[in-house]
This record gives structure tokens, C-alpha cells and sequence, in this order.
């Protein structure tokens, strides 16, 4: 435990530093650095391997007297969701969602929490077990963290697992807007595996032609994160041949995610309360990951190729969804469409045949300002016609541990063709 003087000490660093961070502007979250998906990263302190966190990055510590102790910023953030959109979101530490925490069970941690936002914050540490005066939610546990205030949240980890990260100070604003992250703890005893993914799930009511998330929606979303990305800009999750591969889903939004995976099938091996024993365990291709809670999925990756992992609730991997709108399947549109652009000079009407044709307009159209197309992204062989919760897990048998490798090319014989 801190003494007061210590204390004192660190809270002025800590107010000093934090006071240049006030007086500039938003910072972009979108520096995946080395955490973008494709790079092996190296074994951590207690002989595990470090989380992935696809288009995010983790938290660094520093040790002091045997504490480690994490530095959180709760500020405005500028996050690109794909590239064409830009979000102004609330985070923490420059990104959103925030940077991802790791620990290991029996450590110490001390966590500084800085509030740069214009509203008044605090941090839950969603799935911990922990002293009650720790437990963040204001009001109830401890004051709230007013604008400029530094408070200091210390315990010991008793369990291991995937958790969470999130405020509970006007909580439907501020996580609407973005403010979350993941809290990875380490067993004592690694389980090894050679790759381990961190995926936060998120659901944005983002209006076309704006830029700031309304917390106001209740259940009309129109946009479906991974770790604060759409697809195409969600970073790949890329492996070797014959890797262990575990990939932790926590999900912060208002919907629940059946998350699938391509390829191949895999054990459900824990959940936001711990490791499910071996003989607990059930095989499956489809997670089902509910509203503030976490799944943990593990499998050896044995098939080389490019496997979708997407939620499997469609309109889940589409950007930018509008609801309500008069359903144009089946309809003949030319005189609607040609009496429309004497409106609106330029227009054009789609989807009598479906919407597929959506894909290729997008290219030449102009739409609102800072929206994305309903469907994005070019593959190997066209449009892949997605967007959403989507990205690619990609095993090669001759990956060399960083970057991304390119698009499969399928051994002759093995792929479907026209007959």
C-alpha cells in the first residue's frame, strides 16, 4: 500500500502530466503499433503469451515495490472506424476502446484513473473480485472522479480470466461513446498457446452525416464493432499452421453476438466467471456472447486458408443500416427512380434484385458525409460485400511471425468452380 507522501508524490506527476494531455486536442486512436493482428508477440513476465489486441494496443506498467501499477486517461477520442469515417468517441489513454490490461493472478495492481472528460467518471472492474470500496461504481463505492481529478483503485487478483473495463457514472452515456476496454489476468500455471486475441464487441448508433455517437438509441444501431473497427478496417488474426490459438470475445454493447468462426470448430473454455473445467467443456463453431459478458474460444489452427469470423445476425455485418425503410424487393423502379431524380439530380435506385449492387455503386456514388457504404471490401476474387463485425482469420503453414500475408491462394483442386 502507498504511504500518504507517496501518494501525494504520484497524484501531482500524475495531475502534471495530465494537464498538457487537457489542453490538446483529441488524439486518433488508430495506431495499431505492434498489436495489429499480424505480429507474434513475445512471452510475457510469467512465461504466457501476451494478448493481441487487433486494431488496439495494451496498457504498459511499471513495477514499484513489487506493485504493478497501470496509468488510465479517460478523454475524448478521435477513432476511425473504417477508413472514410471518422467518430468522435470518449476513451481512454487515445483510443477507443481503451488500451487492454494484463496482470497475472497474485499480482498486485495499483491503477491511476485520470478524467480529462468534460463530465465526471469512474472505473468498474467488471468481473473481479475485489474489496468493495474498489469496485467503481459512484455514488455507492466511492465519490465520483470529477473533470481534472486523479483517483487510485489497488487490489490483489484472485482469480484468472477474461474481464472487463468500463464506467459506472453515466453509464449509458459514456459507454455509448465508446468508453471500455478489456482486463486480461493470467493463470499462475500458463496454459500455453501460441496466439491469444482480445476482440471487444460494441454496438454505435452513429447518424449518417455525423460524427458523435447518440446514447440516446435504445435498439436501432447502425453500426458493429470489433475493438472499435468495421470491416474493412478490422486488422486480420493471423496465425501459423499447428498453433494453439485462444481468442477472448467480451461484448459491452446492447445486443448479444453469436460470433462464428469458419473452418473450423472449437471448446468454449471460459467465461467473465473463469476457466470452464476440461470435462465442462463443449465443442461448437458458433459462440454465443451475451450482453456484459465474456466468451473464451480455443482450437488448433490446422487448416490453412482465409476463415470468416463474423456474427452470424446479418444486419450485425453491415455498416451504416437504416431501418424502416420501404422495401424495394420484387418492385420495378425505373419510374420511381426517374421521377426521384428530377429531385434529386443524380440518384439512383437500388434494390429490386437485392442489394448487392450496393457494393459497386459505393464506388462512384457520393453519400452523406463521414458514412459508410452498407457493404465494403474487395477480396481475392470481388467484392466480399460485408462490413460490420467481420474480419479474417488467416493460417499459413509459412507465416514468419509478423505482418499480414496477403490473400490464400488455394492448392489447385480445392476451390468450388463454374461449371
Amino acid at each position: 500500500m502507498l504511504t500518504r507522501r507517496q501518494l501525494f508524490h504520484r497524484l501531482a506527476a500524475a495531475a502534471g502530466g495530465a494537464a498538457v494531455v487537457a489542453a490538446a486536442p483529441a488524439r486518433s486512436a488508430d495506431a495499431p503499433g505492434p498489436e495489429a493482428g499480424g505480429v507474434a508477440p513475445p512471452r510475457g513476465d510469467g512465461g504466457f503469451t501476451p494478448v493481441t489486441t487487433p486494431n488496439g494496443k495494451a496498457l504498459p506498467f511499471t513495477l514499484e515495490d513489487g506493485v504493478k501499477e497501470f496509468r488510465l486517461v479517460a478523454e475524448p477520442v478521435d477513432r476511425e472506424f473504417a477508413d472514410g469515417m471518422t467518430v468522435k468517441c470518449w476513451g481512454y489513454n487515445g483510443q477507443s476502446p481503451g488500451p487492454t490490461l494484463e496482470a497475472v493472478e497474485g499480482d498486485r495492481v495499483r491503477i491511476f484513473v485520470t478524467n480529462r472528460l468534460p463530465e465526471h467518471t469512474t472505473v468498474h472492474w467488471h468481473g473481479i473480485l475485489l474489496p468493495n470500496g474498489m469496485d467503481g461504481v459512484g455514488g455507492l463505492n466511492q465519490p465520483h472522479i470529477r473533470p481534472g481529478e486523479t483517483y487510485v483503485y489497488e487490489f490483489t487478483l484472485r482469480q484468472h480470466g477474461t474481464y472487463m473495463y468500463h464506467p459506472h457514472a453515466d453509464e449509458m452515456v459514456q459507454i455509448a461513446v465508446g468508453m471500455m476496454g478489456l482486463f486480461v489476468v493470467h493463470p499462475r500455471e500458463p496454459e500455453p498457446v501460441e496466439r491469444d486475441f482480445g476482440i471487444l464487441l460494441h454496438a454505435w448508433a452513429v447518424h449518417p452525416g455525423t460524427y458523435r455517437p447518440d446514447p440516446s438509441v435504445m435498439l436501432d444501431f447502425n453500426l458493429f464493432t470489433f475493438n472499435g473497427r468495421v470491416f474493412p478496417g478490422t486488422a486480420p488474426l493471423v496465425a501459423r499452421t499447428g498453433d494453439r490459438v485462444r481468442i477472448r470475445i467480451a461484448n459491452l454493447s446492447m445486443d448479444e453476438h453469436p460470433i462464428h468462426l469458419h473452418g473450423y470448430t472449437f471448446q468454449i473454455v471460459g467465461t467473465d466467471g473463469g476457466p470452464i473445467p476440461p470435462s465442462a467443456r463443449w465443442p461448437a463453431a458458433t459462440v454465443q456472447v451475451p450482453v456484459g459478458a465474456t466468451r473464451t474460444i480455443e482450437f488448433v489452427a490446422d487448416a490453412p486458408g482465409d476463415w470468416a469470423l463474423h456474427c452470424h445476425k446479418s444486419h450485425h455485418t453491415m455498416n451504416a443500416m437504416g431501418h424502416g425503410v420501404p422495401n424495394p424487393l420484387g418492385a420495378e423502379l425505373s419510374d420511381a427512380g426517374a421521377a426521384i431524380r428530377k429531385l434529386v439530380p443524380g440518384s439512383m435506385t437500388m434494390g429490386e434484385k437485392g442489394m448487392a449492387e450496393h457494393a459497386d455503386h459505393a464506388a462512384h456514388l457520393q453519400g452523406p458525409a463521414n458514412t459508410l457504404p452498407m457493404m465494403m471490401g474487395k477480396g481475392p476474387h470481388g467484392n466480399i460485400e460485408m462490413g460490420g463485425m467481420f474480419t479474417v482469420l488467416k493460417v499459413r503453414d509459412d507465416w514468419a511471425g509478423e505482418g499480414d500475408p496477403g490473400w490464400y491462394r488455394q492448392p489447385a483442386g480445392t476451390a468450388a468452380w463454374k461449371a
